[in-house]
């Protein structure tokens, strides 16, 4: 049998050690020692002599490819996510603050497969089986071909994943699961990274799609090294209030399909719920129009969201006034502003402002900076938009407004939720056709975008 030698690496400048040192003699660096399991090198030369024969390299125009067959998982919001559902030997790491609904997502969808006559491997590592089967029970994911164990020795997971050969495996959590031949304890650098790596060559081998779970840390990156996250093929972020109903899944890495596609969601008791149409969950009650409040398109991957957004200005009691941001960026608020203050004369210098987008949504691409400046101008000037005014525009720092992509999937959303006008660049109109009943109004500049939205208000 091969032996195993346990070294300490300095994970700045490689530096290798027989022992555990707190500063790195090589580099000078505190903190970088992670420990780390080699094989010796008879063992490892052994071992590269038997990949070689078995795995001889080949003209790629004589590999067999084409397009992956996915699996679905019945949940279409989780399938959008992952680029159209499951590809076998997937390997995917979701990360998501704690209580926000990562263990009972994954729970769904695998007991979705069992019922599809799929054969599944749900690993706990945290809770008793016990607990898990009253969290299925409440959520409706019973199943016979569901497998469950409480395990958290890695050498007898992947026992059980060759063993069973199930479809997809979920792994609850990866900071809780160790490798008996490191010494440090479960949740550190080196055991999480091996055991990771370990778990994602065995999905590639034998085409088993796994689902990591992991923590995340105060910054909302997933906690432990960031290798791991280069390691697996998907990324996926369960984002939302905590205190709030919906949930976001968005993937910030994809191998296998689009990083722009987000997923919704709305948690309930009896687990998350699918929200098909989520312009309607985003956009309060338009019944009456309010001073800051404008309602805009952005595009998630293929899909349009109309979402609320709104600000507050108000004079500063204080010497610094205050620019706070949610769910926008604030540096991207302060270029709006001096561009209002530049280019429009706006006096926005001694003002609080306040961003907020309804919902929990977070709006990072440039269509939406028209809305974000229309509500601002809105706040300070108290005066409405109507609420039947839909906005999307990028404004330049010179105050013109530039062209957005995806136009006509925006102004169909728009008109399939009873909005009237659509104040947009004056690019976008070229060769554009409105449908009926929504007026197109295209504008050059931020001066002119004022002008008609504020004209009817």
């Amino acid at each position: 049998m091969a032996k195993m030698r346990v070294s300490y690496v300095c994970q700045q400048c490689g530096a290798d050690s027989g022992r555990w040192f707190g500063r790195c003699t090589g580099c000078g660096a505190w903190n970088t020692c992670v420990e780390e399991a080699t094989e010796s090198s008879p063992a490892k030369q052994k071992q590269r002599a038997g990949l070689i024969k078995a795995n001889p390299p080949v003209p790629i125009t004589e590999v067999v490819g084409g397009q992956d067959e996915r699996t679905s998982t019945a949940i279409a919001e989780f399938d959008r996510a992952l680029g159209g559902g499951i590809v076998a030997g997937l390997a995917a790491l979701v990360g998501g603050d704690p209580g926000i609904g990562k263990s009972t997502l994954l729970l769904q969808a695998v007991s979705q497969l069992a019922l599809s006559g799929l054969k599944v491997l749900y690993v706990s590592a945290e809770e008793s089986p016990r607990q898990t089967r009253m969290r299925a029970q409440r959520i409706g994911a019973l199943a016979e071909d569901l497998l469950l164990v409480s395990e958290s020795n890695l050498e007898l997971i992947c026992g059980y994943i060759e063993e069973i050969q199930p479809v997809a495996v979920v792994i609850d959590s990866i900071q809780t699961i160790f490798n008996p031949d490191l010494q440090s304890a479960p949740g550190g650098v080196g055991q999480v990274r091996e055991c990771a790596a370990r778990l994602v060559s065995l999905a590639k081998r034998t085409g088993t799609a796994v689902f990591l779970v992991g923590h995340v840390t105060k910054e909302g990156t997933v906690a432990g090294p960031r290798v791991l996250e280069h390691l697996v093929d998907t990324v996926l972020y369960l984002e939302g209030e905590r205190h709030g109903a919906f949930r976001i899944l968005r993937a910030a890495k994809n191998r296998f399909g689009s990083t722009n596609e987000i997923g919704i969601f709305e948690m309930r008791d009896a687990g998350m719920i699918e929200v098909p149409n989520p312009s309607q969950v985003f956009l309060p009650d338009r019944n009456e129009g309010r001073e800051g409040a404008v309602t805009i398109c952005t595009v998630e991957g293929t899909r349009p969201i109309l979402v609320e957004v709104q600000a507050l200005v108000a004079g500063s009691n204080f010497g610094y006034p205050q620019r706070v941001a949610n769910g926008f960026d604030s540096r991207r608020m302060a270029i709006l502003v001096a561009v209002l203050e530049k280019r429009s004369g706006l006096q926005l210098g001694s003002q609080d402002i306040f961003l907020n987008v309804a919902g929990g949504l977070r709006l990072d691409e440039p269509a939406v900076d028209l809305g974000v400046a229309l509500a601002m101008v809105s706040s300070f000037r108290n005066k409405q938009v109507p609420h039947d005014t839909v906005v999307f525009g990028e404004l330049g720092l010179g105050g013109e407004i530039r062209p957005v992509g995806q136009i006509e999937r925006r102004i169909a959303e728009a008109h399939k939720l009873g909005f009237l006008r659509c104040i947009v660049s004056k690019a976008n109109l070229s060769g554009l056709r409105a449908p009926d009943g929504l007026e197109l109004i295209g504008v050059q500049d931020i001066d002119a975008a004022q002008d008609m939205a504020f004209d009817t208000a």
